[in-house]
């Protein structure tokens, strides 16, 4: 069970936490599957829709941070929760920020890999909080 952790790991370390090392839309390709699927409360997102939108979030929130504080593995999905932190400088969900205030909120997904990647992922993030941070 660790090594399908493994699999999912690096997307939280090295794709949705901005660092130096990473070139984040090689590494979103690697890791996601062709057929790949992001699905939230109301949309669907596709591979590239999915590593655009994080490539905005870099630069927009540039000391993002998505810790895991837990990995739960059965079969072949990963639930993971974490918390997501930064400080947005621009507009952030309606919310025009200057670099000021910080977030950090929960997040859940539950990832799906098969043949060593990730072909869906269902997500949940709390960013009504975030938003109230950031206006608070």
């Amino acid at each position: 069970m660790s090594e399908i952790k493994e699999i999912v790991r690096p997307f939280y370390t090295e794709c949705l936490t901005v660092n130096a090392e990473t070139n984040v839309a090689e590494k979103m390709g690697q890791l996601l599957a062709d057929n790949f699927q992001s699905k939230g409360s109301t949309e669907v997102k596709g591979k590239e829709q999915l590593i655009g939108q994080i490539g905005f979030f870099w630069k927009l929130v540039p000391d993002l941070k998505w810790e895991i504080q837990e990995m739960i593995a059965e079969g072949n999905q990963v639930v993971v929760r974490s918390l997501a932190s930064g400080t947005p400088n621009g507009n952030f969900m309606g919310v025009q920020t200057d670099g000021t205030k910080s977030f950090k909120t929960m997040t859940i997904d539950i990832h799906t890999v098969e043949n060593g990647q990730v072909v869906e992922v269902h997500h949940l993030e709390d960013w009504s909080t975030a938003i109230k941070q950031l206006q608070g």
